[in-house]
């Protein structure tokens, strides 16, 4: 019995594996073309690669914000690295639609960076910048937000902004031995670039 329970396990277990999708990642530079659906693209680290987009990839856009425009109950992102106080100090904040990802973990904007989405509790000034009580299930972290720090909130973008020479993010899939294809793209527009 216990063999059969053994077997039945192993079986669920490949089955998933079987069905488990790549895992997403991003991939911040400089569109360099765009070509039916063939983005040329060069990386911050001077890679230069093809991306496949998606049949149905997003595509979108930042608009600056005041940050004395959000306000408590308002859902944010922000990527921030920790000061020398170890207050987590933001690079950006960008206003999201609710419920989007909630939680706090690692980021890639830089080295030791964090990304912090949840909904506002509170807003406090400093002589440093504006304190940010972000708060999301299980727990909550408190973001200062210095004056010169982008805030954004995202809009809504097309294939004919995919210019070359505009700054993208691309979240992309690559599974192993496959080719790199594009699920999202945010791209500068109007001379906002998108800063997480």
């Amino acid at each position: 019995m216990k063999i059969r329970h053994l077997f039945l396990l192993a079986a669920c277990l490949t089955s998933s594996l079987a069905f488990a999708q790549p895992a997403q990642q991003r991939i911040r530079g400089t569109i360099t073309g765009l070509e039916g659906d063939i983005l040329s693209f060069k990386s911050r680290e001077g890679q230069e690669m093809k991306v496949t987009l998606a049949p149905n990839v997003g595509i979108g856009a930042a608009k600056k914000i005041a940050l004395s425009d959000i306000k408590p109950g308002f859902f944010v992102g922000t990527s921030a690295v920790k000061g020398k106080d170890g207050m987590l100090t933001a690079r950006e904040v960008h206003v999201l639609p609710p419920n989007t990802n909630p939680g706090h973990r690692p980021w890639d904007l830089e080295p030791g960076s964090t990304m912090t989405n949840g909904s506002i509790a509170s807003t406090m000034q400093s002589v440093e910048g504006r304190v940010l009580t972000v708060q999301y299930e299980g727990g909550m972290q408190k973001v200062l937000v210095p004056e010169n720090v982008p805030v954004v909130e995202g809009i809504p973008a097309t294939r004919a902004d995919l210019v070359p020479g505009a700054y993208a993010i691309l979240t992309v899939t690559a599974p192993d031995g496959g080719k790199i294809t594009a699920q999202r793209v945010q791209v500068t527009k109007d001379g906002v670039r998108p800063p997480q």
